[in-house]
């Protein structure tokens, strides 16, 4: 982790727990936690975002409250400095939980939501040449052999004052994508789940591997059984890395407010704050 990173996590630390201390609702504390994390250019998500194997930069967020189960995504979103807060928009102004492609960035321009002027991206082309989608496989098979590690996503949960919880996460995917490819983050239940009834989850790590697994439902279900948020976290890691040799981490939060931080991959930067004294920022955790 760096000094960067560790000073991003603080400022989004506090700036969702100002909101709750303020009386302001779990959701609204998460969005801005992860807004802060877009802005920095420190994590993979926002500014930040690194390329498709076409040069262009496309992301996925998702937000769900736990209270009525509201939800909101969006997938292939290109251009947009907040993905996150385009997602809480599909939730708030929409009947749907997930909008993906030109239409979700079309979605999230409407709301003028500021562009990601600082790192545009190439322009797709027109027209595909021949033998790019060849070329382009080559080139991902080659690169995935060397590096197949997820790459700092970032996330947050949080409980309020009336009992309510939220979850959220934002990405630019990991380091190796074929254009198109979506991972977990803006999959509700994979990536992100709440329930006032179970506790909040949100997930960094593989996407393909945190599908096949439902993983974030899966955990709240185990809360929502009674489970402990580290036994919780910890028995739905191991499976994941038994079963699919996937590496991954969790933010856990239970309705009681009880929390874990658990990770399978060598390190995970993370932290949490009860607003006394000075965030608690790490990079490994109990395993």
């Amino acid at each position: 982790m760096t000094e960067r990173q560790r000073a991003c996590l603080a400022e989004a630390l506090e700036a969702g727990y100002d909101l709750l201390r303020g009386g302001g609702p779990a959701i609204a504390a998460v969005e801005a936690a992860i807004r802060a994390m877009e802005a920095s250019g420190a994590f993979n998500a926002g500014v930040g975002s690194r390329a498709q194997l076409d040069g262009i930069r496309r992301m996925d967020a998702s937000i769900m409250e736990g209270r009525d189960l509201q939800a909101g995504a969006v997938a292939g979103l290109e251009g947009i400095r907040h993905p996150i807060t385009a997602a809480r928009l599909v939730m708030e102004k929409t009947a749907h939980v997930l909008l993906a492609g030109p239409q979700a960035t079309r979605f999230a321009r409407y709301f003028e939501l500021e562009p990601l002027a600082s790192f545009p991206g190439p322009r797709a082309p027109t027209k595909q040449p021949r033998g790019e989608v060849p070329a382009m496989l080559r080139l991902y098979r080659a690169m995935a052999r060397r590096r197949r590690v997820g790459l700092e996503t970032v996330g947050a949960v949080a409980l309020d004052r009336t009992g309510s919880l939220a979850a959220g996460a934002s990405t630019g995917g990991i380091a190796v994508m074929l254009p198109g490819r979506v991972g977990d983050t803006p999959l509700i239940g994979c990536g992100v789940y709440a329930d006032d009834l179970a506790g909040a989850v949100s997930m960094t790590g593989v996407g393909e591997g945190i599908i096949r697994l439902a993983v974030a439902k899966e955990i709240a279900d185990r809360l929502a059984a009674g489970a402990a948020p580290g036994a919780a976290a910890r028995s739905v890691l191991a499976r994941l890395a038994a079963r699919l040799r996937g590496e991954a981490g969790a933010l856990v939060l239970a309705r009681d407010g009880r929390f874990a931080i658990r990770h399978t991959s060598p390190r995970m930067a993370a932290g949490w704050w009860t607003g006394r004294g000075k965030p608690v920022i790490k990079d490994k955790f109990e395993r």
